[in-house]
């Protein structure tokens, strides 16, 4: 796990789970290990600095590269912490690049094929590239979601589990793989248009002082006091 001194690898036991099993299978495939970014804070809640919507512990951030190191030995605490994921993605065209495209789409793929999984957030060009190179069986690509950034790793949300009462599923995905029409959007006028308020939007949501929910506070005001340095 990168960056560990942000302690935000916390998360439900599925996803716990989940990222093992896909790590595993990421290794199998000959992709190297598995790049794991932010998850959840200890016992939930809002990050003190952004990742709203990583607050129930259903959430994780993957990265899309891996440093060259990696491939043959375990990376050391500090260069977990150093490392910074590069965007697949370049900008003067607005195209994937072409020497991560074989590793994007395998472990993509891979990510998406698990039944766990209820949608994986990429950036728009991503998904718009897999559109057009993906062959074979393509139900998979319909988990796949465009949303702003997301070029330098991608956001994988799990299903509510089945003994999480409380959690609360979102709407169900639209028929079909998603590479028609909604993705044909987020490449318009109107969507570039709508980028800044969006963002806007997303900073307005990172609201630290608005309390969580009863059964959440009570989490967090059990929580063991922190140690004098």
């Amino acid at each position: 796990m990168v960056h560990p001194s942000r302690r935000r690898h916390f998360g439900h036991p599925e996803l716990v789970a989940y990222v093992q099993s896909l790590g595993r299978s990421v290794k199998a495939a000959g992709l190297g290990p598995l790049m794991v970014g932010d998850l959840s804070q200890p016992r939930g809640g809002r990050a003190p600095n952004g990742h709203a919507s990583h607050q129930t512990g259903l959430d994780a951030d993957l990265d899309f590269t891996l440093p060259d190191a990696a491939r043959t030995k375990v990376l050391s605490a500090k260069e977990r912490e150093r490392f910074q994921p590069r965007s697949v993605l370049d900008p003067k065209r607005a195209k994937i690049q072409a020497k991560w495209t074989p590793r994007v789409r395998e472990l993509l793929q891979l990510a998406a094929s698990d039944a766990r999984v209820s949608r994986i957030f990429v950036n728009p060009v991503i998904k718009r590239e897999l559109c057009a190179s993906a062959s074979g069986e393509r139900a998979w690509l319909s988990k796949l979601r465009p949303w702003y950034g997301h070029d330098a790793h991608f956001h994988v949300r799990l299903r509510c589990p089945t003994e999480s009462a409380d959690c609360v599923a979102q709407e169900p995905l639209p028929p079909g793989d998603g590479c028609g029409a909604d993705l044909a959007w987020w490449f318009s006028a109107e969507a570039r248009a709508e980028r800044e308020e969006a963002r806007r939007k997303y900073q307005s949501s990172v609201d630290v002082g608005t309390p969580p929910p009863a059964r959440c506070m009570a989490l967090v005001q059990s929580a063991p006091a922190p140690r004098a340095k």
